[in-house]
């Protein structure tokens, strides 16, 4: 009989010992950027005429694997703030745009071969800014503000170049549907103020809000630091209320950040472990 409780006892070890998990370790790779180029500008809100100028912009992108399959789950976040500075045809009035977006979003990933890898998913974000003209008095500042559910992904192949490990990467994120503002035309924010609300908020959808960017990026790595440089597209179109904004924007990025690991100081990374990157 106690032959038998051992032979049990021995058998229930090594099936839970077997199915205990790896540890898992899952780097987080971040950057900080600065974006630099031109703006271009339509707001029938505040103006007929179409406004020219540069932008630049200030941003964060983190990226991790995810504790449910890591192997192919990923998560995203990404914030900036943005500012243009434009000029009407005649050069003689100035607009200023100012925005602010946080955006998270989970993709799934497939690895193919030749070192490239694909991934496609979701994300959800918040658009909130104002527009500035100079030149007008009863309605000198237009509001932008936007929830959005967007369809993301992005395709990134691993090379080599001068012995230095190169990511490159496109990402597009295109809105699908959501809720965002706008007043009617004409219509003050004196009067919103007085407590006239209806038909400010709009839902979403390709007919009347359209947002597409496109960013491509080209991570070096230098040891532990990476120097990211890249091109940022951005494209914003609404028609709501007798009222159309087109904005676009195109800049340069430049950026610096790398991969870093959050460990517990008593415990350090076991022998066993695996690490899974956010960009394998």
């Amino acid at each position: 009989m106690k032959k038998f409780i051992a032979i049990i006892c021995g058998l229930w070890t090594t099936t839970a010992c077997a199915a205990l998990p790896d540890s898992i370790v899952r780097p987080v790779n971040s950057h900080f950027t600065y974006d630099i180029g031109s703006s271009i500008i339509a707001n029938t809100y505040l103006t007929p005429l179409k406004y020219t100028g540069w932008g630049m912009r200030i941003g964060y992108d983190r990226t991790q694997a995810m504790k449910f399959r890591p192997e192919h789950m990923v998560q995203r976040i990404t914030a900036g703030i943005d500012l243009d500075r434009t000029l009407n045809p005649a050069g003689n009035a100035k607009m200023w745009r100012l925005t602010g977006d946080f955006d998270y979003g989970i993709t799934y990933r497939m690895r193919l071969p030749q070192n490239i890898t694909v991934a496609g998913g979701l994300s959800t974000g918040i658009d909130l800014g104002v527009i500035y003209t100079t030149r007008n008095g009863n309605n000198p500042v237009a509001v932008e503000a936007a929830w959005t559910i967007n369809i993301t992904g992005a395709l990134m192949w691993h090379h080599t170049l001068l012995g230095k490990k190169l990511l490159l990467t496109y990402r597009p994120t295109i809105p699908i549907t959501g809720v965002f503002f706008s007043p009617d035309y004409g219509e003050l924010f004196y009067e919103i103020s007085l407590g006239d609300h209806s038909g400010l908020a709009h839902c979403a959808w390709w007919g009347n809000y359209f947002r597409m960017e496109n960013l491509l990026t080209a991570d070096i790595s230098f040891g532990a630091t990476e120097l990211r440089l890249g091109f940022r597209n951005n494209i914003l179109s609404t028609r709501v209320n007798n009222i159309t904004t087109r904005v676009v924007t195109c800049a340069a990025v430049i950026g610096i950040g790398g991969t870093w690991m959050s460990l517990n100081p008593y415990k350090g990374i076991s022998a066993d472990a695996r690490i899974i990157s956010a960009t394998y």
